[in-house]
């Protein structure tokens, strides 16, 4: 199986012993996106801009192998706190179109570095 570790420089350098993402065969893996710039700061601060700056990540991530947003097929949303559903949600609207990707959206209890939202993907090539 060959594997293709995949790390944009218009996105965040990851913060731990992982991939940003990974591509295998047809598909890719997108690594969690936070709202972090390339010194690893926090750029926003709450969680609908977050989002915004997340997804910005995650398209930098696809672009390095010549994709886009309409390429993701499943997504999970990660949310410090359920009561930012909405206003993540009219963000998320904003980077996909029909038909969207597959999505779970789920509360946890904490997320790196204190964000309130990270996001996470896989995208098919072709």
């Amino acid at each position: 199986m060959d594997k293709q570790t995949i790390a944009s420089s218009a996105a965040i350098p990851p913060i731990g012993p992982y991939s940003p993402g990974l591509a295998v065969g047809d598909f890719v893996f997108v690594s969690g996106q936070v709202p972090l710039d390339r010194e690893g700061k926090i750029v926003d601060i709450i969680a609908p801009d977050q989002a915004r700056t997340s997804l910005e990540n995650m398209r930098a991530q696809l672009a390095e192998v010549g994709l886009g947003m309409d390429a993701m097929v499943k997504t999970t949303v990660f949310l410090a706190d359920m009561n930012d559903f909405a206003a993540v949600n009219e963000v998320y609207a904003e980077s996909f179109t029909e038909p969207y990707p597959a999505r779970s959206t789920v509360q946890v209890a904490r997320l790196p570095k204190d964000v309130r939202v990270e996001i996470e993907g896989i995208a098919v090539r072709g």
